[in-house]
């Protein structure tokens, strides 16, 4: 991953529990610099941040370069389709979440995809 081409990351499945990895994970972006875009239909805001019911619901000039992905490897195609709909340049499911058919569908779109790893880590590790 190009690091320095990524601005913004939609967080599909974000909490709002701090003992959550997908709060911690959000977090870490934010304090990272990236612009960091909540999505979850049963929280209106993370950390002061407007969320988002699904991707599709983010205004659409906001460029989405990676969707990085918080749900049941089962629940993972629904948004990658959104994902491709929206333009993103990558998905990124993370750590314990694989889909092949998902990477297929993006990877056949042309989306980078990052499967079963956790995006705090990697960024931690190659900044």
């Amino acid at each position: 991953m190009d690091w320095k081409s990524v601005k913004t990351i939609a967080v599909v499945g974000v909490s709002n529990k701090p003992d959550r990895d997908s709060h911690m994970v959000a977090k870490y972006l934010i304090n990272a610099g990236f612009e960091v875009m909540p999505v979850n239909p049963r929280i209106d805001a993370f950390l002061g941040i407007k969320a988002y019911p699904d991707l599709l619901a983010i205004p659409s000039e906001k460029e989405i370069d990676i969707v990085n992905i918080f749900r049941k490897s089962s629940e993972v195609l629904p948004v990658v389709e959104e994902a491709v709909k929206i333009g993103a340049k990558a998905v990124w499911m993370q750590l314990g979440i694989i889909n092949e058919e998902a990477a297929h569908v993006a990877k056949k779109a042309g989306l980078e995809v990052v499967m079963n790893k956790c995006i705090k880590v990697v960024h931690a590790c190659e900044k």
